[in-house]
């Protein structure tokens, strides 16, 4: 027998329904918030406030990344980090011969024993289907020597999330007459539900030297206690809790590895694991995996380009049910380590 039209949707529909379905799960309070990264063992800085100033230069992280892709509105994030030591460094006189690098470039050193101060910025605009939320933050840090050998530093940060629902993301189409379908409850709904902002606290602890680090840190520490503009929207923010730890183990002259892990705690959901292993070369060149329970198994690469610059890419591989509908996610990402 045959079925009348409305029974059938085309391959498009069903992604945008599918993309609804996955924003409203990300917005029922049992998901990250947050952006996630795939490579925040290059950057401490991006999941741990206490990371601020971890090199004796101005370190700047600039990136992108986009997830599910084949979904429309599937999310996407741009970012921008800073930090700086606050320690003022000695002049050096002007070298033609540091313009040319000699060879593979190495990791910059990470200098322990000592007491120092930084300071921080972020910048990040994020966007998940009908919903976008853009960060701006400022951040301290301290870092008071324990030992020679290790250092413990404390970062806290304070910002503004502005969080907005965009209504023409969201908009559904009639399948028969293709018109734009009107709801009376969701026009209600909807209407209330345009921007706001609210005060954003995190801080963070870091246990590092040069060949490891451990870590905790918090998000959205205050909800949504402060805030600004229309006070009737109620976006829900959830604290959001980080644990990280890894170690360097040398192979060789020329090789290291580093297994790491990073620990994701939102309130009132799953934890989430991502598990990573990194192989080095020559502190130049690098590779790595990394596997984020239920969602993805990640690829990596990078290396330092130049004294001054530095790339790394990642690409996602979905496990989850996803991976049905999505061809997977990008992330690319471009250092500057000025004053080097």
């Amino acid at each position: 027998m045959e079925r009348s039209q409305s029974y059938w949707i085309n391959n498009k529909q069903m992604k945008r329904l599918l993309t609804l379905g996955f924003v409203a799960v990300l917005f029922s309070g049992q998901a990250q918030q947050v952006p996630q990264y795939s490579q925040f063992l290059r950057n401490q800085f991006m999941v741990n406030q206490g990371a601020a100033g971890l090199y004796d230069f101005v370190d700047v992280t600039v990136g992108g990344r986009m997830q599910w892709l084949g979904f429309d509105d599937a999310p996407k994030t741009s970012y921008l980090y800073i930090s700086s030591p606050l320690t003022k460094k000695p002049r050096t006189i002007y070298n033609p011969s540091l313009r040319v690098s000699n060879g593979p470039v190495r990791n910059p050193e990470i200098k322990v024993g000592k007491l120092k101060h930084a300071l921080g910025g972020q910048f990040v605009a994020d966007q998940y289907g009908a919903f976008r939320t853009l960060k701006a933050a400022v951040t301290y840090a301290v870092h008071v020597p324990l030992s020679r050998e290790y250092n413990l530093s404390f970062g806290t940060s304070l910002g503004i999330n502005n969080r907005s629902f965009l209504r023409d993301k969201a908009q559904t189409l009639n399948m028969l007459t293709g018109a734009a379908y009107t709801d009376n409850t969701y026009e209600n709904f909807t209407a209330n539900a345009a921007s706001q902002n609210t005060m954003d606290l995190g801080a963070g602890l870091y246990f590092y030297s040069d060949k490891m680090f451990i870590g905790v840190s918090g998000d959205q520490l205050t909800k949504d206690f402060v805030k600004f503009g229309n006070k009737d929207s109620n976006f829900d923010p959830k604290k959001h809790f980080n644990a990280t730890a890894g170690i360097k183990l040398p192979m060789g002259e020329n090789l290291s590895l580093m297994p790491a892990v990073l620990v994701k705690y939102v309130q009132s959901a799953p934890i989430s694991i991502d598990a990573s292993l990194q192989l080095e070369y020559k502190e130049w060149l690098w590779c790595g995996a990394s596997f984020r329970n239920q969602d993805a198994i990640v690829g990596m690469l990078g290396l330092n380009i130049s004294e001054r610059f530095k790339m790394g890419y990642s690409y996602d591989f979905n496990i989850s049910r996803v991976n049905s509908y999505s061809s997977g996610g990008h992330e690319l990402v471009v250092g500057l380590m000025l004053g080097r």
